[in-house]
């Protein structure tokens, strides 16, 4: 999953992003709540993680202007104080859950993991299969046909955003939005290096290729037979 982390406190931000990311996650963090409802309404995440006093723009305000927007994602509020009325407001503004600090970062990730399932939310699929490979986004697994596949974290994540949306011509944009940070540099060729890397492992063998390279339009992933038809 790709998680923003709204925390002002840089000590539990990055223990919580070393966790998630730890965990096969890409986390990004926003010291304020400016900041954080400007990323969670621009770019699309997984799961937010909204510490409830913010400087700048308090963890209700910025709930409110990302459901304002129409923007989806799974809301996760962090608060020291585990009062009703508090957890209650947090809520009708638009949360999905609730913890209370301290907290327990296993628990944090089950919490992630239950709030990403939720119907109301849009169930993803956990198991993406595309002609003989099949990716367990759960288990962190990949096969092509019975051979297992070793792969980074970040072809593994370039593996399921394509899966996701096999088919479908994804741009070298869109993987930098979700598959990387905002940090990383756009004009790198990083995303070209780990397609390129990617396709020499599904390839091992002398499988048929699945990903096509489009040159000026980016990466498309589909069954041998599909991509011959199209291109």
């Amino acid at each position: 999953m790709k998680i923003l982390i709204v925390e002002d406190d840089r000590d539990t931000a990055e223990l919580i992003r070393s966790w998630l990311e730890s965990n096969g996650n890409i986390a990004e963090v926003a010291e304020n709540g400016a900041d954080g409802s400007f990323m969670a309404r621009s770019f699309d995440y997984d799961a937010v993680i909204l510490d409830y006093s913010l400087p700048k723009k308090d963890g209700l305000a910025v709930c409110r202007e990302i459901r304002a927007a129409h923007r989806t994602s799974p809301i996760l509020f962090l608060s020291i104080t585990g009062d009703t009325d508090t957890k209650v407001a947090a809520l009708e503004a638009g949360a999905d859950d609730y913890m209370t600090k301290p907290f327990a970062l296993k628990e944090l990730n089950a919490r992630l993991q239950a709030i990403a399932r939720r119907p109301a939310v849009a169930v993803k699929k956990t198991v993406l299969t595309v002609h003989d490979l099949t990716l367990d986004t759960e288990r962190h697994t990949a096969l092509r046909g019975d051979t297992r596949l070793r792969m980074t974290r970040k072809e593994f994540g370039v593996l399921e955003y394509l899966m996701r949306h096999s088919g479908t011509v994804i741009s070298r944009a869109l993987l930098m939005e979700h598959v990387w940070t905002a940090e990383s540099n756009p004009f790198s060729n990083t995303v070209e290096a780990h397609v390129r890397n990617l396709r020499k492992k599904l390839n091992a063998g002398a499988k048929p290729d699945l990903i096509l390279n489009l040159p000026g339009r980016g990466y498309i992933i589909d069954s041998p037979e599909n991509l011959a038809k199209q291109y």
